[in-house]
């Protein structure tokens, strides 16, 4: 057994077709597919070759790498080239054209022979019959599918010794055509699997094959070269032909070319393939649990499933064209010089070493795997719903893919869902803010531009007001103490009066009034506003402070306006009388001052509306309606807030309203 070398990764991504849909991950047994910034790549000394990434892409995001410009050098060289085809050929070509055919275009290609790697198998099946029958009771895997042998070199190398070490098909071809025909033949193999291209280059047989390409390789080279079965001429493929090594592209049918049967109740040979039935019986063999002489595996479901296919045709329609030309050519084989052949090669070493690749994770510890976890929003084992959506096959797999830099959180669907819901909330919350910042703001305007046009009607009225206003008073006084002169006379001067008033509120509304800020005792800030509340029979006012600190940073005047504001609507709102309460309390980073009364409630129609300049409910002559108005701007211009709650209705519930101040913290509240 050798270290291993670094050897070249033959499946690239491209990664403008990479949709990041997990699928290579999910179907590649040996992870060596890594997402890094929302890309798949392929990390080369993890790659087995199998080609399975590139069968199920749908985006052709995952491609192996073509080597057909190596066979073009070779081609154009002066020394022979002989091109050994696959096995499995007939599952890819003999749909369409009959075998002599494909070898005839072969050869139009510039080969100087076409041979058959299935002769190569036959002599795989012969070693492989002798080592068995050699060495009773030792157990060993059978090494025709490079991609498994690679899968054990990277991922259980403790099960190299049980590698049979025999060369595979391939090589087997290669040693055999330099011995038979030239030491310096060139060889080109032509199959359906790209992890040829990975053996052809593997330090333990290199030197062996000189380029390795697919079927679809070879059909592209067809096609820019212009050769068609119609202007190819028709020939048979060079001996040494095969005998039943041609069955080995099939699921056991490696074991009848080797006369082995699998006796399924002695159990001594075991078959699997696919990349999920092959890793599972290597564990159960590393594992010690699973006694046989031999194990065959193939990391696809036979070579006739190659990822370098091309056909579509079922596997069952494959496998029956397999069998339909192994069942031709073996009624016209020459068995004595088949026979002859193969005695003229006993001496042929078809022997190999093998590497340790190692590339098995560490151990993850397990806070590690929880820490992980809990950032993907899975507290709990039923938090871990194991969907495989990320490519994995358990939340514990991915998380320990993550801790080794295999895979990203962003890969687990649930988690990204829930990311999902909290942005989208996160956005409608913001929406909802940027809403209410534009009501606030086409408010403000108003208020400004109605502040405006007041201003300017307060200044042309007042003068004229005060000069009425004067003369109704001196008038009164000269007047007598009673008569209808004097009553009109005091009515005058109490409309002139309310004018005066209303000019004053105005010219309060209109004015840009500055906050000046200052440490306030809350306390004795409420004890003034109780103490300037006019009393009204059958009118409660109660007072409950639960706010900690004893001072707060405030405008003590503007705030004592608005409390003053709310409580005169609180008043206006109780006809019939009944309680005012008066409540301060700390709620997170403000101060919170609330107004409620048990009065007749607002209607849902006229809330959008309380803060709108001259809009009032209270009886002609009784009421402005800048109020709140005056007091919404004084909140504003503290950077708080102002809302209303109330009911009208008292079937389901106490009538009242109640008005909620948030003045936010400044500087330092003192204890």
């Amino acid at each position: 057994m050798s270290v291993a070398t670094p050897t070249r990764c033959f499946v690239q991504t491209v990664k403008d077709r990479c949709r990041v849909c997990y699928t290579c991950i999910r179907m590649c047994r040996a992870k060596a597919i890594r997402i890094r910034n929302q890309q798949a790549e392929i990390i080369p000394e993890r790659c087995i070759g199998c080609g399975n990434c590139v069968r199920v892409c749908s985006q052709g995001a995952k491609q192996f790498v073509v080597t057909t410009d190596r066979v073009e050098a070779l081609l154009a060289d002066e020394r022979p080239v002989a091109a050994c085809l696959a096995p499995s050929f007939p599952a890819e070509f003999c749909r369409e054209m009959d075998f002599r055919i494909l070898v005839g275009m072969v050869r139009a290609l510039g080969f100087d022979l076409v041979t058959e790697v299935a002769f190569g198998a036959d002599l795989v099946a012969d070693r492989t019959r002798s080592l068995l029958s050699d060495n009773a009771g030792q157990r060993y895997i059978a090494t025709a599918c490079p991609a498994v042998v690679g899968f054990i070199e990277r991922y259980q190398p403790e099960l190299i010794g049980n590698l049979a070490p025999l060369v595979s098909p391939m090589v087997a071809m290669a040693r055999a055509l330099h011995h038979l025909v030239d030491p310096e033949l060139r060889i080109v193999f032509i199959g359906p699997c790209v992890a040829k291209k990975v053996e052809s280059e593997d330090e333990n047989v290199c030197g062996e094959v000189d380029a390795a390409i697919t079927f679809r390789e070879l059909r592209d080279m067809f096609s820019s070269r212009g050769i068609t079965a119609e202007n190819s001429e028709p020939g048979d493929f060079d001996p040494p032909h095969p005998a039943l090594g041609a069955l080995f592209p099939i699921s056991r049918g490696s074991l009848q070319a080797a006369g082995i049967h699998e006796d399924l109740i002695k159990g001594e040979i075991v078959t699997a393939d696919g990349l999920t039935e092959f890793t599972c019986v290597l564990n159960e063999m590393a594992a010690g649990t699973l006694e046989v002489e031999l194990l065959e595996l193939l990391a696809c479901a036979g070579c006739i499933d190659g990822s370098g296919m091309t056909t579509g045709e079922t596997l069952f329609r494959r496998r029956s064209r397999v069998s339909h030309y192994v069942r031709y050519r073996m009624g016209g084989l020459d068995n004595e010089r088949w026979h002859k052949t193969i005695d003229r090669l006993a001496g042929l070493d078809l022997s190999r070493s093998f590497s340790d690749r190692d590339q098995r994770t560490p151990d993850c510890p397990e806070e590690n795997i929880v820490e992980i976890l809990a950032r993907m929003g899975k507290h709990t084992v039923e938090d871990e719903l194991n969907c495989g959506a990320c490519g994995y096959l358990t939340c514990r797999e991915h998380a320990i893919a993550i801790h080794n830099g295999l895979a990203e959180s962003e890969m687990c669907l649930p988690f990204v869902i829930e990311e999902v819901k909290r942005s989208l909330e996160d956005v409608s919350l913001s929406h909802a803010q940027l809403e209410d910042a534009q009501e606030q703001l086409m408010h403000s305007e108003r208020l400004a531009s109605m502040g405006q046009l007041a201003a300017g009607v307060a200044h042309e009225l007042n003068n004229p007001l005060g000069v009425v206003l004067m003369y109704a008073h001196l008038l009164l006084d000269e007047s007598t103490r009673s008569g209808d002169s004097r009553e009109d006379l005091q009515m005058i001067a109490d409309q002139a009066d309310r004018c005066r008033r209303i000019v004053s509120d105005l010219l309060d509304f209109a004015r840009e009034s500055k906050v000046f800020i200052q440490s306030v005792d809350v306390r004795k800030m409420l004890q003034q506003t109780v103490a300037a509340t006019p009393k009204r029979d059958g009118i409660q006012l109660r007072v409950d402070c639960r706010h900690k600190a004893a001072e707060y940073m405030l405008d003590p005047d503007q705030v004592l306006q608005v409390l003053a504001n709310l409580i005169a609507n609180a008043v206006a709102a109780m006809p019939d009388g009944g309680q005012i309460t008066l409540e301060t309390r700390d709620e997170a980073d403000h101060l919170v001052f609330s107004v409620s009364d048990t009065g007749c409630g607002i209607p849902d129609e006229n809330l959008p509306k309380i803060f709108q300049p001259f809009f009032t409910t209270r009886m002609n002559g009784t009421g402005t309606g800048l109020g709140l108005a005056v007091s919404y701007g004084i909140v504003k211009m503290h950077r708080g807030t102002i809302d209303v709650e109330s009911n009208v209705d008292p079937t389901i519930g106490a009538t009242g309203t109640t008005f909620f101040v948030r003045f936010p913290l400044q500087g330092e509240n003192h204890g």
